[in-house]
């Protein structure tokens, strides 16, 4: 286990995925991203996992690319580590569970991309964000779309262009991180936040998910018009019947996944 890139534990409908490169701060080699991006499709694929979390092993989350990989390459080379690497983030946003980064340490460049792209973000109080790529010459180009994104534009300026760190409180205010925690509660505090989202239908949750996504860059009709015929059609599902009927009876629903 020890020796594994990845370390991938299951427990109930929570699937944890933890960078194991500690040595290397989880850097998101060529190798670290394929097996992300296989075992990621993997678990959107199969049934039986309702939340996914990914985690850092060692001090840090991530401190972003291997950079020992992008010295004296050519430019097909470049060209497929960037591919990758946003094929592994569009991997995380499209699957049907929502993906929550545990995030101590530091979460620098890629990895701060990393962070920014999943759907929810639990951060330790040792927590930093910085994309100093601009400091070495690489600005940080791809991690400027899950950033730009994730806060307000001054803000992903102010981190793009200068590359200095945020504290987990300051990602907190800017609406990067949804909630900081000690570092001693974060896996704790993270698996009771996923099991949270667990207790709602996957097949409802995977529908809200992709809708989310869908809509999110539409001017306001757009979005609208979407999201009426994404819940008119939610409305039909037997979960979505199940959970009025169990309302309305104040019981507990049963979810059949349909």
């Amino acid at each position: 286990m020890a020796d594994d890139i990845l370390i991938v534990e299951q427990d109930g409908p929570i699937v944890t995925v933890t960078m194991n490169r500690p040595e290397k701060r989880n850097a998101l080699s060529v190798a670290m991203m394929e097996a992300m991006l296989a075992e990621l499709r993997a678990i959107g694929s199969r049934g039986g996992a309702q939340v996914v979390i990914i985690a850092g092993a060692g001090p840090v989350f991530s401190s972003g690319h291997d950079l020992s990989e992008l010295r004296g390459k050519d430019l097909p080379f470049y060209r497929r580590e960037f591919e990758l690497c946003a094929n592994l983030m569009m991997t995380i946003q499209s699957m049907p569970q929502p993906v929550i980064a545990r995030v101590h340490g530091i979460a620098t460049a890629a990895g701060c991309q990393l962070a920014a792209t999943c759907d929810l973000v639990l951060a330790g109080e040792s927590a930093s964000f910085a994309t100093p790529g601009v400091r070495i010459g690489l600005f940080c180009s791809t991690p400027m779309v899950a950033l730009s994104r994730a806060v307000g534009r001054k803000h992903a300026m102010e981190m793009l262009l200068t590359g200095v760190p945020i504290d987990a409180h300051t990602a907190e205010r800017w609406g990067f991180v949804n909630r900081v925690v000690p570092d001693a509660e974060l896996v704790a505090e993270t698996l009771k936040f996923a099991m949270r989202i667990a207790e709602a239908s996957p097949y409802t949750v995977a529908i809200g998910k992709k809708a989310f996504y869908a809509q999110i860059d539409l001017h306001t009709a757009a979005a609208y018009e979407h999201t009426k015929e994404v819940m008119s059609q939610n409305a039909m599902a037997a979960d979505a019947q199940e959970g009025i009927g169990a309302f309305l009876d104040k019981r507990q629903p049963v979810w059949c996944g349909r």
